[in-house]
């Protein structure tokens, strides 16, 4: 394994060509005139370990071409007349150090910085009046200012989720909004103050104030819900959506008449497509306008406000069956119109004088800028495509939507070791986006499988909830590892049986989080389909997991019941509980800072496992998170790349027949 005192890799070429300077495309913002587009273009430099971000400007002539130079330059925002763009950086002296820039784009003058925090910022959106910038960002406890943790002060604990992975404690970090002159006169000021987290900054049309969501009531961290608020610059907060649902992601219509946002009414069931709802930026009661589509409209390839075309037309994304589309909505609740076409994951939007722009990714190359009319940008490389297929369940009640990638150097007479990935979630969704597991996979001679088993996003209401609990007060369903293993296997089996190119003989299967779940829960109940499965970053006890996870206490809306008055039920449903079955070699994979599902989940099973004498291995990634996979640092996805590829090439090897000569 590269950058380890082991031998080189055989896999290291194939996982250093495909992560290294692999380039994407993000974050569109379109000019108030629709002739310009702002954007991101994200490029890995596995030499330096690290992922360098720069602002692209696109229009109205010549090719799009950088317009900063920073190592970490993102979210583009463009000033109401169209002279400036701001973007958040870390250009600052100290190590941690996050900034606020406003670079002129017509005419004279120079790049001003607004103003440096400590733990960055996100939401960021230019008054309608041009004199303000708002943001959100933590606000630390006077406990950080201390030189190092051990003259802290003891942290006081009286709620739930007190942490978040790869954030680490954001109780006494919590989120605020904030706003600052947009000239850079004057300190920011910090608008919604206290222990309550708040989540965007959309501007009313007069600049007199924000909307933003928040859980700002006794008990949120028990009742799961969230709502919207009108915060004004010179006032306290006002809640606008009645208290008894999910409520995120808000905007405000031109007018000023309506306030946009996404979410659901019941907080206690999860999972659930989440929809486009409108309300009176007065308050009271709201409408869900996008229920014409049973598909969520908070995506696995990216979430966002929904944004106004006019004071009467929306725009929004939903998943679709692997895809994600963009569509229009209309505030009188008529069907919603899909506006993009074909196998596309739609990541990011927005609109402007006319114009809609997108970051549009497809499993063949990461997102490029697109608009309604054509392509933009054109800086990434293009790789491997799959092949979709439908099998019917195992009920013959849906249908299950499935994906095949050939290997490199694909020969249709020969036979090649299998690949069987399941996704995390379990209420997210493979499907039309580049995904460099896949494209790892299937370089280093494997197929690769996928699909989207019931419990998955991308489909109708009742799909989701199949595996919700069968003790759910609400939708009782089979529970984890019930339909949701029989999709799987019969995408397997029918894969087997239809392309021939598989060797039955030389299937592997891997997972992560909720798909890790997956891989220990078939390594001890169906261990004899698999000649080797890769388990990271699993959940295998769900009791524990209830307890330890940064959202523990928060299964009881899938389950049913807590882990308190039913342990019987989360120990029912514990792959940790097959253990002594499991007689596959088996390769664990988990980050020590992973606060979603921690490490000790991933220590259990190697330690029950080293004890019956298993063939088990166990890779811990020091510094990070439940994201390595995604977000990890280059080297480290490099090694963990590596890890996995020659794990499976060493035990899908094809198997020695024994001789009949005598």
């Amino acid at each position: 394994m590269s950058g380890t005192n082991e031998p080189l890799s055989p896999h290291a070429e194939i996982a250093r060509r495909i992560i290294d300077g692999r380039t994407s495309a993000g974050a569109p913002a379109v000019s108030p005139d629709g002739t310009r587009i702002a954007f991101v273009v994200a490029t890995i430099d596995l030499d330096e370990n690290v992922t360098r971000s720069r602002v692209w400007l696109a229009g109205p002539d010549g090719e799009p071409a950088p317009v900063t130079q920073g190592e970490h330059d993102q979210h583009p925002t463009w000033s109401p007349d169209g002279r400036f763009l701001t973007f958040t950086s870390k250009r600052g002296e100290k190590e941690r150090q996050h900034s606020l820039h406003v670079l002129p784009v017509d005419g004279p003058g120079e790049l001003r910085t607004i103003t440096t925090t400590r733990d960055g910022m996100a939401d960021l959106s230019w008054s309608p009046d041009g004199r303000w910038l708002a943001y959100t960002s933590r606000t630390p406890d006077a406990r950080y200012e201390a030189k190092d943790e051990r003259w802290q002060a003891p942290r006081k604990i009286e709620t739930f989720f007190t942490r978040l992975d790869n954030e680490g404690w954001i109780f006494d970090r919590p989120k605020h909004v904030y706003v600052v002159a947009a000239d850079g006169t004057g300190e920011p000021r910090n608008l919604t103050p206290g222990p309550y987290q708040h989540d965007g900054a959309g501007w009313l049309p007069d600049s007199s104030g924000v909307v933003t969501a928040a859980a700002r009531h006794d008990g949120w961290d028990f009742d799961f819900r969230s709502d919207i608020y009108l915060v004004p610059l010179d006032g306290a907060p006002s809640q606008l959506t009645q208290p008894t649902g999910q409520y995120g992601y808000p905007s405000v219509s031109p007018d000023g008449r309506w306030v946009a946002f996404l979410g659901f009414d019941d907080a206690m069931t999860y999972p659930q497509n989440a929809h486009v709802g409108v309300m009176s930026i007065a308050g009271g009661a709201h409408r869900w306008i996008s229920t014409g589509l049973d598909r969520t409209f908070a995506t696995t390839a990216g979430t966002a406000a929904p944004i106004w075309v006019d004071d009467d037309t929306l725009l929004a994304t939903a998943e679709d069956r692997g895809d994600t589309h963009l569509y229009r909505l209309t505030v009188d609740g008529a069907e919603p119109e899909q506006l993009t076409q074909g196998r596309i994951g739609v990541a990011a939007a927005d609109a402007a004088g006319g114009r809609v722009a997108m970051s549009q990714a497809a499993v063949h190359r990461p997102g490029e800028i697109t608009t309604l009319d054509g392509p933009v940008s054109n800086v990434t490389t293009s790789w491997r495509g799959w092949e979709k297929f439908a099998v019917p369940t195992k009920d013959g009640s849906d249908e299950i939507d499935a994906w095949i990638m050939r290997p490199e150097g694909f020969e249709p007479r020969r036979k090649y070791p299998v690949l069987l990935n399941v996704h995390g979630g379990p209420f997210t969704q493979y499907g039309e986006v580049f995904f460099d597991e896949a494209q790892m996979q299937a370089a280093a001679g494997f197929v690769v499988l996928m699909s989207n088993p019931r419990g998955g996003s991308g489909r109708h209401t009742s799909w989701g909830q199949s595996i919700l609990g069968p003790k759910h007060p609400v939708v009782p369903g089979t529970g984890w590892g019930s339909v949701d293993v029989d999709d799987v296997l019969a995408v397997l089996d029918h894969a087997l049986a239809t392309y021939r190119f598989c060797d039955p003989d030389r299937v592997g299967m891997l997972g992560g989080s909720y798909g890790g779940y997956m891989a220990t829960l078939l390594a001890g109940r169906h261990g004899e389909r698999f000649r080797a499965i890769c388990t990271e970053r699993a959940v295998n006890n769900m009791i524990s997991e209830e307890w330890s996870s940064d959202i523990g206490t928060v299964f009881r809306v899938e389950h049913g019941p807590t882990h308190l008055d039913d342990p019987e039920e989360y120990a029912r449903m514990s792959p940790i509980r097959h253990v002594r079955d499991i007689d596959v070699p088996l390769l664990i994979i988990h980050s020590e800072n992973d606060l979603r599902c921690p490490i000790s989940q991933a220590e259990e099973l190697f330690v029950a496992l080293r004890l019956l004498g298993r063939d088990v291995t166990f890779y811990r990634f020091p510094a990070e998170g439940h994201e390595l996979s995604r977000s990890g640092s280059p080297r480290h996805r490099q090694m963990r790349a590596e890890i996995i590829l020659d794990f499976f090439s060493e035990q899908l090897r094809p198997r020695r027949r024994r001789s009949t000569r005598r």
